[in-house]
């Protein structure tokens, strides 16, 4: 890979010293990528921070926080096909941007390819990366494994059919936002994959708002389920969304989901019957399993799930 050939963008929010650490990691890396740092609105002198002491790194500084929707700035910002996502508390392995640009060029239908992700010191794998693993849609041996959803701070996409598909969605702001995107790419036909042979790494930051947080990942996980799910389907999984969240959050969140009822409504658009299908093999009670939390889900154990370990940026 050329110099030029992929940009990182890193969206952030108040974790100056997180940042500075990450920084110093990917501009390490042998890719030279291009690195991109979004800045949502910090008030601990971020951007500065980052101009100071990273002198090859473009810095996008934004008015407002615009949560996960930041990474989408730095996408259109960019000048290359390909973009690789981290969190402020996560970068990439050497070697591994290589390694997952070539399913893009294998695969001209892909879209998405998900790191597998080593949390800690230990480097422990995050449970989400063992369950994509299992893969339901696996059909053999192959090396970039077929998924319903992705990890955002772990990705690679490619960048037209991101941008074409929206990107994330800034109502959102965080929590949840890699699904609504991931069943429009797959409406799109197009394809999201797992790969174990690149590598994230990902030290949690101590700095996150988890309460608030919960509340708004029930909230978009109902909202993503009624924009594109029939509505048998989109009950059944709001039932179990609430049955997944610890009770505040649940209540909470199905409140703020509730208040936007109209919004839904008019931009509500039901995947096609073959979508459908691959959500529902997905969704199968003989693919369930622990989340990430210890609760059980379906669908959800391919998607983002869990708030343990959130690494977007946080409000």
């Amino acid at each position: 890979m050329r110099a030029g050939d992929l940009a990182i963008v890193v969206a952030t929010r108040n974790r100056r010293d997180e940042l500075d650490r990450t920084l110093g990691h990917l501009g390490s890396l042998p890719e030279q990528p291009t690195v991109v740092v979004v800045d949502n609105a910090s008030s601990d002198g971020t951007a500065d921070a980052v101009a100071d002491r990273h002198h090859g790194v473009e810095t996008i500084r934004l008015h407002e926080n615009l949560g996960a929707a930041a990474r989408n700035v730095g996408a259109e910002s960019a000048r290359s096909e390909l973009v690789a996502f981290c969190d402020d508390d996560t970068w990439w392995e050497p070697g591994s941007l290589t390694t997952a640009a070539r399913v893009f060029e294998t695969n001209p239908r892909a879209a998405v390819v998900t790191a597998r992700m080593l949390v800690g010191p230990d480097d422990r794998v995050d449970p989400t990366c063992l369950v994509m693993a299992e893969s339901p849609l696996r059909s053999g041996a192959e090396t970039a494994i077929p998924v319903v959803g992705f990890i955002a701070g772990a990705s690679m996409v490619r960048r037209r059919p991101f941008l074409e598909c929206g990107g994330f969605s800034p109502r959102y702001v965080i929590g949840g936002e890699e699904e609504l995107l991931a069943i429009d790419l797959l409406t799109a036909g197009w394809s999201l994959h797992y790969l174990p042979e690149a590598v994230v790494h990902h030290h949690p930051s101590p700095s996150r708002n988890r309460r608030r947080r919960d509340r708004m990942h029930v909230r978009n996980r109902i909202w993503t389920t009624w924009l594109r799910r029939p509505a048998g389907t989109a009950l059944r999984r709001t039932g179990q969304i609430l049955r997944d969240a610890d009770p505040g959050s649940a209540l909470l969140g199905a409140v703020d989901a509730l208040a936007a009822t109209p919004w839904v409504a008019g931009q509500r658009r039901i995947v096609p019957p073959h979508v459908e299908a691959v959500l529902r093999t997905v969704e199968s009670p003989r693919n369930d399993g622990p989340d990430r939390a210890g609760r059980r889900s379906g669908p959800d154990r391919l998607t983002r799930t869990d708030p343990v370990s959130a690494r977007e940026p946080t409000p």
